[in-house]
């Protein structure tokens, strides 16, 4: 690890400042990505400027929703009650995120920023073209079993690791920013990108633009979420799929609304927007089901690798959905411990 400057501003403006000024600073929040990238050699920064002392740690109810500061921690957030009985997909995605002694150091914003990445990322003796554009991808013709299957280029065909941020790509979540020019909203769904030719810019963010808040709303679909997680073994490990599902029925039984992210399967926490489209208005059988993620699935790119993610798609979306219409532990909507820690 080469010498660094270090830096711990008193508010969040100087923070952004200290970083927009610097090309080679980034921020540290919780710091389980980043330090790991540290010590690996992958992330070379000359300066760190440590935001965890920010008074940006509290959840706050609002007349729309919940407003989430960046340093809360994981472990906090999933715990939280408002959390639990509003937005009861986001607390599972948490709790199945990571160790319970992760979850108590990674922080929302962190969570959502960590680093888009595959086996090869981390090794630094393999060409990437996330660390150094143009030196190729060493996944098209390596190890595959976790590359993208949507979205993905010949330039990289990583996945988007966090949990977090698919449930909260799901719930229409804002990301609150603060850079040099004052704050902005960035819905969820436009914060991260797909890899293209550059591959190494994951996020819409400018350097030195600080995500303060994550914002989401309280709604009837929210209240009906859930996240379901499948990955090789129960702790600690990336998904080889995921999926964050909320749905609502009307009269007849046929779903009024719909929301569906998946995660696993792109550069970025995917929207599957098609699939919802099919269900709208259906009742949400099996076949149904399945069909809407054929439709999903209809450019994906599969692989002798990566052809097992596509009956695991659809088992994993049925038992999300399946999950909301037979409700939780008798209660249509509720959490528990147990079922979100899966």
């Amino acid at each position: 690890m080469r010498p660094l400057t270090y830096a711990a501003p008193a508010t969040a403006a100087e923070a952004v400042s200290a970083v927009r000024g610097d090309p080679q600073a980034r921020f540290l929040g919780g710091g389980t990505n980043l330090v790991d990238h540290l010590k690996l050699g992958v992330s070379t920064p000359g300066r760190l400027v440590d935001i965890s002392r920010l008074p940006l740690d509290t959840v706050e109810q609002t007349e729309a929703g919940v407003r989430i500061g960046t340093n809360v921690r994981n472990s906090d957030l999933a715990a939280y009650p408002l959390l639990r009985s509003g937005w009861p997909g986001v607390s599972r995605a948490l709790l199945a995120g990571a160790s319970g002694q992760i979850r108590n150091q990674a922080t929302t914003g962190g969570n959502l920023l960590q680093r888009t990445r595959c086996v090869y990322f981390q090794d630094v003796t393999t060409p990437c073209n996330k660390r150094e554009p143009g030196s190729g991808c060493s996944a098209l013709e390596g190890y595959g079993r976790y590359n993208a299957v949507l979205g993905a280029s010949e330039a990289c065909v990583a996945t988007h690791p966090s949990d977090l941020a698919v449930a909260l790509t799901a719930l229409d979540a804002v990301v609150v920013v603060l850079g040099s020019d004052g704050e902005r909203r960035v819905p969820m769904v436009e914060l991260h990108t797909l890899p293209g030719h550059h591959p190494e810019i994951e996020t819409t963010l400018s350097h030195g633009e600080l995500i303060t808040a994550v914002e989401l709303p309280a709604t009837p679909l929210a209240r009906r979420s859930t996240y379901v997680k499948t990955r090789d073994r129960a702790s600690y490990a990336f998904a080889l799929v995921s999926v964050a599902a909320a749905l609502t029925l009307d009269d007849d039984g046929a779903v009024a609304d719909i929301a569906l992210a998946w995660g696993g399967v792109a550069h970025k926490p995917w929207r599957a927007a098609r699939a919802e489209a099919v269900l709208r208005g259906r009742r949400p059988d099996e076949s149904a089901i399945a069909a809407a993620v054929e439709e999903e699935l209809r450019e994906a790119a599969f692989g002798p690798d990566t052809e097992y993610k596509r009956p695991l798609l659809r088992g994993a979306t049925t038992e999300a959905l399946s999950r909301l219409l037979g409700g939780l532990d008798g209660k249509p909507g509720g959490t528990s411990e147990q079922e979100g820690a899966r």
